[in-house]
């Protein structure tokens, strides 16, 4: 792969091409607080870890247990490897790939260039995986009008399946779209369009659920707005269960629109308080809260940029979000960040009960990646680190 670095940041500025203030939350009192308790921990150095000049920690971690209890760590570029160890405080990233990105020029292959955003699996043999997919039309000659990557960005999420523990992942043919705009991707150049950035998948009793971001569209006949969506499935391995919330019930499917046109386009409602995608969902198992993280850039209802949380009883109606760590993020302007960004948070718990760390206690640790800055580029010196935290949840 030779696509420079600097342009392949999963989630570059996507706040602000979802062109969202932030939503309004429930209403207060808070429901948890959330305190770091620790220094950082570096866990990956690019300049110093890395396999090949691909090799960089470009989303937020996911992590699961095999079948033999080790655990596998997700959460690297379009080049996807694992890092795999006896637990979470003991990894080190295995150089093998798993899932390599095609880089292909037919938008209906969905393989130009993938990340491993989610992973869910009950047994640790067999693992499904939501990826991010991003067809840059820019790369390929004649497929956009512009030659600005942004202007021809165009996302979906696609399923991949493992039937050895995460250690190789295959696409199905044809291609398994979980979301996909009800368009094709030579529809509205000029804008980032899709889904795109799925949080990690967690459970509730026979349900599965991730959050995942759109940017909106405009279809007659159906209007989608941009925000955060919450989609649930009784069975991840099967990628057309996925169905998406639409105010009412979870009801709204966003197939491919290479297979066939869309007649009637679904919508979904957009969940307050994200205003940009949603780093992890984590359920508290003393009180049966859910809580997510998610980066912010200041404005609005976010008073400083950095790590945000937000509790809730439902996964619909959530508290107002808390800074956790200030710094200038992704969302912000690199030219005024010196010190670097942060990006890409997640909550995972050592202890964590479920195979998939969709569980937490009282104590978690909040990973996250830094990125250096050389004038206005950010560059490809990005660190994975993780900083212990402390978890209250108020009756």
């Amino acid at each position: 792969m030779t696509r420079p670095l600097l342009f392949a940041t999963l989630g570059l500025c996507l706040g602000l091409c979802l062109g969202l203030g932030p939503a309004r939350a429930a209403s207060e009192p808070p429901l948890s607080a959330l305190t770091l308790v620790g220094p950082p921990v570096t866990l990956f150095k690019a300049t110093r870890d890395a396999c090949d000049g691909v090799d960089v920690p470009d989303a937020s971690a996911r992590a699961f247990r095999d079948a033999s209890g080790a655990v596998a760590l997700f959460g690297m570029h379009y080049r996807n490897r694992a890092f795999r160890g006896p637990s979470l405080d003991a990894l080190k990233l295995d150089c093998a790939v798993v899932l390599e990105s095609g880089g292909k020029a037919d938008p209906a292959a969905y393989d130009d260039a993938s990340w491993i955003t989610a992973t869910w699996t009950e047994d640790g043999r067999d693992v499904a995986a939501l990826i991010h997919h991003e067809y840059r039309a820019n790369e390929h000659p004649g497929r956009c009008r512009s030659k600005v990557y942004m202007e021809c960005w165009y996302n979906s999420l696609v399923a991949a399946g493992s039937a050895d523990g995460g250690r190789s992942f295959t696409r199905t043919t044809p291609p398994a779209v979980v979301a996909g705009p009800p368009f094709r991707q030579e529809t509205g150049q000029g804008r980032h369009r899709g889904f795109f950035n799925p949080s990690n998948i967690f459970a509730d009793g026979r349900w599965r659920y991730f959050l995942a971001s759109t940017t909106g569209w405009t279809v007659p006949g159906s209007d989608q707005s941009a925000g955060v969506c919450l989609f649930r499935s009784d069975n991840p391995a099967d990628p057309g269960r996925w169905r998406a919330w639409t105010g009412s019930g979870f009801t709204a499917a966003f197939p491919d629109p290479y297979a066939g046109p869309i007649k009637a386009p679904a919508t979904c409602a957009p969940i307050a308080p994200f205003p940009t995608p949603v780093g992890a969902v984590v359920r508290h198992r003393g009180s049966g809260a859910w809580i997510a993280v998610f980066m912010a850039k200041a404005g609005g209802d976010f008073p400083q940029s950095g790590f945000y949380w937000t509790t809730s009883r439902d996964l619909l109606a959530w508290d107002q979000p808390r800074l956790l760590l200030a710094g200038a993020t992704l969302y912000d302007d690199p030219c005024q960040a010196p010190g670097g960004l942060i990006a890409y948070p997640s909550l995972l718990d050592p202890d964590a009960q479920g195979r998939n760390f969709d569980d937490t206690g009282d104590r978690a640790i909040l990973t996250y990646v830094t990125l250096r800055t050389e004038g206005c580029a950010i560059t490809s010196d990005r660190d994975l680190v993780r900083r212990p935290l402390a978890i209250k949840v108020w009756p």
